[in-house]
């Protein structure tokens, strides 16, 4: 019985590596850009909010209507390479109870003992974000599916790239309170 486990065992392992190999660390894929439209839950339902996730910044966006009107974004931002710091610092102080020296207890404890441990995440990617607000929400709303959002990524004279995608629906109406 453990011959025939030790024979599945490397086999199981073969057959779950199956599948496409990643691509080349230089190469970008469509999968690695991440742009999102839509109307913020309990926000301000007359403007669009952009959040995008790509290896260039945003530096344009437009609603653009289907008589082809353009609205500027009145808002943008991107932020290259966000990071987050987590955790805690503990401050310790050694000090000799005979002389009031510290050195000589810095010097033989563990100066990192009572300390807590701290991280920091940092995203290789820039985060962009933006608002557009809608020209006319009642228009919008009864011919929202013609709408379209138009994308300008990256600084002239460097690469740019332009990417149009699908207004987001609109937010549910409210229910009118008695």
């Amino acid at each position: 019985m453990r011959r025939v486990a030790a024979i599945l065992l490397p086999l199981l392992a073969l057959a779950a590596c199956g599948g496409e190999p990643p691509p080349p660390a230089g190469e970008a894929t469509a999968a690695d850009a991440q742009v999102r439209a839509w109307f913020p839950p309990h926000g301000i339902v007359d403007t669009i909010t952009l959040d995008a996730v790509t290896r260039l910044p945003l530096r344009r966006a437009a609603l653009i209507a289907p008589d082809g009107h353009a609205t500027p974004a009145n808002y943008l931002n991107s932020d290259a390479a966000p990071s987050n710091a987590t955790g805690q610092r503990a401050a310790q102080f050694w000090q000799d109870a005979v002389t009031g020296n510290n050195t000589f207890a810095a010097l033989t404890q563990n100066a990192g003992a009572g300390a807590a441990p701290d991280a920091e995440t940092q995203l290789l990617a820039i985060v962009s974000t933006a608002d557009i607000p809608l020209p006319d929400p009642v228009a919008y709303r009864r011919d929202w599916r013609h709408y379209r959002i138009r994308l300008t990524f990256g600084t002239p004279p460097g690469e740019v790239e332009r990417e149009e995608i699908p207004a987001p629906a609109p937010p549910a109406a409210a229910a009118p309170q008695p």
